[in-house]
């Protein structure tokens, strides 16, 4: 969908003159850290110029400006910088996330890196990568054991006590754990790089354009109940059914 590239090259344009380069970051949050930054803003502000644009009767859920029209039938889910702990760093590892929702169920997904150059999308049937290696489709791979599984998290600190005691037997059991991953994670698990992401405390603009991506490549995403993701919450996505199920048992004992 043209659009989806678009909107990644109007977020890029807002967001590159400000990485690795003197700004304010702000704090969302009354206690604890929830940064923010010019970059986060002015992209989101871009990319929903561009939609009111194109698009009047579509709706908005956009992180720094919150909901627009959601009772439409096509609604944008925008995160312009997901990851901002690591854009703050200086790291590479954030991405802007651009989902579509369609009748609440999401058709269509885009995380762009512009830094690296990297975009990977998708419609739920199909997922796709273009970047500095070329362009190619994106398969998951297959991990029928948890012993095999490579899974990612974005930090053990943000699971609560019993979502943590649960979490840390599962790391136990698989082959590798990453950290600090935050979107790219979940592309890793779409272009066959990695088996799992679980996360938990999710918003939906943090989730819905990821999820066309790894059910496109091949891959599952849930609730660690085994509900729909749009909503957010506890996430798990995995690159193999089968191994999604061993999680799913494994995960529903803190389920909410």
């Amino acid at each position: 969908m043209p659009l989806l590239s678009e909107l990644a090259d109007s977020s890029a344009a807002a967001i590159m003159p400000h990485f690795r380069a003197a700004y304010t970051v702000e704090n969302k949050r009354s206690s604890g850290f929830d940064p923010v930054t010019v970059a986060d803003r002015d992209a989101e502000r871009a990319m929903r110029a561009l939609i009111q644009k194109t698009h009047k009767d579509h709706g908005i859920l956009g992180e720094e400006f919150g909901p627009e029209n959601l009772e439409a039938e096509h609604v944008w889910v925008l995160d312009p910088i997901d990851g901002t702990r690591a854009f703050i760093a200086g790291l590479p590892t954030w991405g802007t996330l651009i989902g579509l929702r369609t009748l609440g169920i999401p058709s269509l997904g885009m995380m762009a890196q512009p830094y690296v150059g990297e975009r990977y999308a998708g419609d739920g049937t199909s997922a796709w990568y273009e970047g500095p290696i070329g362009k190619k489709k994106l398969k998951t791979r297959p991990c029928a054991h948890m012993a095999d599984a490579v899974v990612f998290t974005t930090t053990p600190a943000l699971f609560t006590e019993p979502e943590r005691a649960v979490y840390d037997a599962i790391e136990r059991d698989v082959r590798m754990a990453r950290y600090g991953t935050d979107c790219y994670g979940y592309c890793m698990v779409a272009a066959g790089h990695a088996d799992a992401v679980i996360e938990s405390g999710l918003q939906p603009y943090d989730i819905v354009a990821l999820v066309p991506v790894i059910e496109g490549a091949g891959g599952v995403v849930t609730t660690w109940a085994g509900n729909p993701p749009a909503d957010g919450g506890q996430i798990l996505a995995s690159g193999d059914p089968r191994l999604h199920d061993q999680l799913l048992e494994r995960l529903s004992a803190a389920a909410l």
